[in-house]
């Protein structure tokens, strides 16, 4: 481990926590690729989103080896401050500090300013998360482009390597922070995909959908249930997600009463990332209209475990319905999603099984092509 590069990566969440979705994957794979080829540290808090306990049987404020190359911190609320932080990253000395949130305040803020009042050195990558996009900066939209502002006036971005996700991250990088600022694209390392894990039953006129995401606006379900009421067929919604917005989950289930007998919706909460696999197995179509992902990976997981999605044209996932393995279609088509459900309630067996075996292809080919472990390279290099 003497001779290779170190990261120490900031997480708010990381395993096992999966209430925060899709930016504690993001973390999760990538720890999994580097740490062939680097000294990965994650430090990270003792417990999930919106948790008041610690999880169970794992130490805190320590650092544990969970296996070569890799160590964790899971940091108490009592040790997370300035002081406490940076002593570990001087404890560390790392060659790359891997940020992943724009926003946070011990976990992207003060390693920032420390960088920045010179009293730590290493080199700092930022990964923003999707939280540049005009959809997540809708959302205390003055307080986020406040902080944004005083982060240019502080210099703050002179001393980061910016990872984009997407091109239209990368976009959204070189418009906050100017043309010059240094950024990299590199979409975010999907997980595993194994052998084609076969097709299920399809009937005509009946489809059960799965709709993964946190009950929030960003995510759209309200838009997905509207597009589902006017479907003809016996069609079943499961919805798995953190009620994160109470007041819009109430008018999400408001829309729900105005259903016929013929669509049934089924609120299943929350459900850890290792249960996941076994409830998309059990659907015929993923469905997720949200207003922006920087990547998706309940979608990746979806077209892997050979399930057809539905989704926005606001992901980097485009281009479906030409290679079956889906739609992805514009929010100003509303009528366009009803279409595609509607095609999908009819599918008979043979139909279904096509774009099944698509998905699946589609994603196994992303994978094969990827050169992913150059362009993180090129990062931490």
């Amino acid at each position: 481990m003497s001779n290779r590069k170190t990261i120490l990566l900031f997480a708010d969440w990381y395993e096992p926590g999966y209430k925060a979705g899709g930016p504690i994957r993001s973390c999760v794979h990538f720890v999994h690729q580097m740490k062939d080829r680097y000294s990965i540290y994650v430090f990270t808090t003792d417990r999930d989103l919106n948790d008041t306990s610690p999880y169970i049987n794992i130490p805190c404020d320590q650092w544990l080896e969970i296996e070569k190359s890799v160590k964790i911190f899971y940091c108490s609320p009592q040790k997370l401050g300035w002081t406490h932080i940076h002593r570990q990253i001087k404890s560390i000395s790392p060659d790359y500090i891997y940020l992943n949130s724009m926003y946070s305040r011990h976990f992207t803020i003060y390693p920032l300013m420390m960088r920045r009042l010179g009293i730590i050195k290493s080199s700092l990558v930022l990964a923003p998360r999707g939280m540049l996009k005009e959809s997540a900066l809708q959302f205390k939209s003055a307080k986020k482009k406040l902080f944004l502002s005083a982060f240019r006036r502080m210099g703050l971005h002179r001393f980061i390597h910016f990872h984009a996700t997407d091109k239209t991250e990368l976009a959204d990088v070189k418009k906050y922070f100017g043309h010059n600022a240094k950024v990299t694209l590199a979409s975010n390392f999907p997980g595993m995909i194994n052998d084609y894990p076969g097709s299920i039953k399809k009937t005509k006129h009946e489809l059960s959908v799965i709709f993964i995401g946190r009950l929030h606006p960003v995510k759209n379900l309200d838009f997905l249930l509207r597009v589902l009421k006017n479907v003809i067929g016996n069609v079943s919604l499961t919805i798995v997600g953190n009620a994160e917005d109470e007041n819009y989950v109430n008018h999400c289930k408001t829309i729900v009463k105005g259903f016929g007998p013929n669509i049934k919706v089924y609120f299943a909460g929350e459900i850890p990332n290792n249960e996941l696999g076994r409830i998309i197995s059990q659907h015929h179509i993923f469905a997720l209209p949200t207003q922006g992902e920087n990547f998706g990976h309940a979608i990746f997981e979806s077209l892997a475990a050979g399930k057809p999605v539905l989704i926005s044209d606001q992901t980097p996932w485009r281009n479906l319905y030409t290679v079956r393995a889906g739609w992805d279609i514009s929010l100003q088509q509303p009528e366009q999603f009803t279409k595609a459900l509607q095609e999908a309630v009819l599918f008979d067996q043979n139909e279904y099984d096509a774009l099944s075996r698509g998905a699946w292809e589609f994603v196994r080919r992303f994978v094969q092509q990827s050169e992913l472990q150059t362009a993180y390279n090129n990062i931490f290099s």
